[in-house]
């Protein structure tokens, strides 16, 4: 039969079929619950729903496929470093980590519980002291956390290891080796080629006013608390004040200052108000405080804060614990505003130097970060410093303002343990209790170890340059942590209750 129906617009356009017989495999029903190859939109818990027909979008198809890539090639490079696979289980203890624990009951240990664990950090480290002295596995990890756009709730994946005498240069490499090597191979963006800049922490939050800094936005935090420590601007007084210099915010209207005060005050960011200035050619300092800042008070911003011609400085005052995070909101929502991020870029940096324990709210000391980190300086500074001024060999991976690994040099000496934890209010013999197959596996003889994990879900969000790592999940619980294809979680019968010695205490 000729063949006149060519189509070069289309991609099957050089393909005929003539039908003689026709048998349907599968029928279909009428009416689709939405259209799947369309630019519609359509709510996202009826798509979730229909999840098996929702993966048939290819935009949404090919990222499960991008994800099984990035997966096959972070095991090559893993096993090309040298390291061995190895699982580790999913019923395990509870552990803190940061994040309330998924628990299971045991039906045939009536009244006991596993956890879910919330990262493999217990048997990687024991897995040190078997021997296996480079592990990774891709592993999933449980931690009952609210939703965010960014982050998957209940549960996640992250490519976790660990190797036995290394340093925190030794870990570090691993990541400098292994993610930008997999960006490249994903991306044609520009990624940034190791080694990462690295930021320690006091430092982060001083000059970004966030542990996560997204180091594509220009815009630097700074301390002006000097400058105005005479000030007569009511609102400075007593007060720790950050500035913000804009090139070129001059040119900005005044609706753009008083849009941006309003962010300011808005409840996620809680500042009392936004001050700021113009240094205008014509007119030198002008609008919103202007009056209030003194020539010489001008000459010094100028000078040491290069406050340049036409550009325009914004002021946050608070007490230091609240004023960093709201100048790094501000900071982060100016670099949007102004379209100032740099596009198709990958950005990296290490956030080291983490402080070892901080204030809970209840103003106890706790474990700021990982608490089975080594701490720096050892017993030592366990012994004679105060616990909020020691520093952890702990460090995060961070990606365009995105936390996408985190890491630590372990702590491998059980009298460093113990102390660390006593500084957090456990006894020796609540380490043993909650740590115990950690804390007899040290008395045997245990070599320093060190590791990380980056994030998987949140690596293939960046590649794939989604805004919502739900996309690039195949089955994904919503914004409520809820699975509305499989309808979980779910009511069990009275049965399933009994036969794990469970009764419900709860109103209908």
């Amino acid at each position: 039969m000729e063949r006149s129906n060519k189509n070069p617009k289309m991609s099957t356009g050089e393909i005929e079929v003539v039908a003689r017989k026709i048998e349907v495999l599968g029928k279909c029903k009428n009416v689709l619950p939405f259209e799947i190859n369309t630019e519609q939109e359509v709510r996202e818990d009826l798509r979730l729903e229909y999840r098996f027909l929702d993966l048939r979008n290819e935009k949404l198809h090919n990222n499960i496929l991008l994800r099984s890539k990035i997966l096959k090639t972070l095991r090559d490079k893993m096993d090309e470093l040298g390291f061995t696979e190895i699982q580790t289980p999913i019923l395990a203890n509870s552990s803190p980590e940061g994040a309330r624990d998924y628990l299971v009951p045991s039906r045939l240990n009536p009244g006991e519980f596993y956890a879910l664990p919330q990262a493999p950090q217990q048997f990687k480290q024991l897995l040190m002291v078997s021997g296996f002295n480079k592990y990774y596995q891709i592993a999933p990890c449980f931690r009952d956390e609210d939703p965010r756009a960014d982050r998957a709730p209940g549960e996640f994946y992250q490519l976790d290891y660990e190797m036995s005498f290394a340093t925190q240069d030794d870990a570090l490499k691993v990541m400098e080796e292994v993610v930008p090597y997999t960006f490249q191979k994903f991306t044609d963006w520009k990624v940034d080629e190791a080694p990462f800049v690295r930021i320690p922490y006091r430092e982060a939050m001083e000059k970004y006013g966030i542990d996560k800094p997204d180091l594509r936005n220009p815009l630097i935090i700074q301390d002006v608390t000097k400058v105005f420590e005479k000030s007569e601007f009511k609102a400075f007084q007593g007060k720790t004040v950050k500035a913000i210099i804009v090139p070129n915010g001059a040119e900005q209207g005044r609706k753009f200052f008083d849009k941006m005060t309003d962010f300011a005050k808005s409840e996620e960011v809680g500042a009392n108000g936004l001050a700021w200035a113009k240094l205008e050619k014509e007119n030198g300092l002008t609008g919103g405080i202007s009056k209030f800042i003194t020539e010489e008070m001008k000459e010094i911003l100028v000078k040491e804060f290069e406050l340049e011609e036409n550009g325009a400085i914004f002021f946050v005052a608070d007490e230091l614990s609240k004023v960093q995070k709201q100048a790094g909101l501000i900071r982060i929502e100016l670099g949007k505003r102004l379209d100032l991020i740099e596009k198709n870029a990958y950005r990296f940096c290490f956030i080291v130097d983490f402080p070892m324990y901080e204030l809970s709210d209840e103003g106890t000391i706790d474990f700021s970060h990982n608490p089975f980190s080594m701490p720096q300086g050892g017993l030592e500074a366990l012994n004679t410093k105060d616990p909020l001024d020691i520093l952890a060999y702990q460090y995060d991976l961070v990606c365009n303002g995105y936390e996408m690994a985190s890491g630590a040099v372990r702590n491998h000496n059980p009298e460093i343990m113990v102390k660390a934890f006593e500084i957090a209010g456990y006894t020796e013999e609540d380490v043993k209790n909650r740590f115990g197959a950690l804390y007899n596996a040290f008395q045997y003889g245990t070599p320093p170890h060190a590791g990380g994990a980056p994030g998987v879900d949140r690596m293939v969000m960046l590649i794939a340059n989604s805004q919502n790592i739900r996309e690039i999940i195949a089955f994904p619980k919503n914004k409520k942590a809820r699975d509305v294809l499989m309808k979980a979680p779910s009511k069990v019968s009275d049965k399933q209750l009994k036969d794990v010695h469970i009764k419900l205490d709860i109103e209908d």
